[in-house]
């Protein structure tokens, strides 16, 4: 049942989605932090792979990109986007704050998503929660962002959301991200 009700909402965004005419819809990866049965990380790549290559097919117009969410490293993510890699429309949401509170170094995110991040979230937080603070209000290490931007192609660099809670925070991440000449202020 909870497949069941978890791909109608997934069906429901990517109609949604094609309504709109948006380019891309956003999922999180949702696999369960902490579980390292390896038969449980084989089948979720597997099953991702077959599950997000179907709906693509359904979907023809639209590109879907996966959002780390509660990964304690880029491992299953980079395995599945490695494995999607010859479908241009999937792609990696790469969202640095989850990464930053993660249990891998953010480094080792950057180095593992460069390939096929698409589209980026960006706000900071204290390392312990996902607090959604206005960028350079706390404690991500935002020269690692300007690092990972730079090994990116200019022709390939993803898309940016700020993703803060109101729109002073959004004003306060502009005028930081602008300040330190932050793509895409730059």
């Amino acid at each position: 049942m909870i497949f069941k009700v978890s791909d109608y909402r997934i069906h429901q965004s990517m109609d949604i989605a094609k309504e709109l005419g948006v380019k891309a819809v956003i999922f999180h990866t949702n696999q369960i932090p902490n579980f390292r049965l390896s038969s449980y990380l084989k089948n979720w790549v597997d099953r991702n792979e077959r599950y997000w290559r179907n709906l693509l097919a359904q979907y023809p117009t639209l590109c879907i990109y996966i959002e780390n969410m509660f990964d304690e490293d880029p491992c299953l993510l980079r395995q599945l986007a490695e494995r999607m890699a010859d479908e241009p429309r999937f792609g990696v949401c790469f969202d640095f704050a989850h990464a930053f509170i993660s249990q891998t170094s953010l480094w080792d995110w950057c180095k593992a998503m460069q390939p096929f991040a698409y589209h980026l979230h960006i706000n900071d937080n204290n390392k312990l929660e996902d607090t959604h603070h206005p960028v350079g209000q706390k404690h991500l290490p935002w020269e690692l962002y300007n690092q990972f931007i730079d090994s990116i192609p200019k022709e390939k660099r993803p898309t940016v959301l700020i993703e803060v809670r109101g729109y002073e925070e959004l004003e306060t991440s502009v005028s930081y991200m602008k300040e330190h000449k932050m793509y895409p202020f730059c």
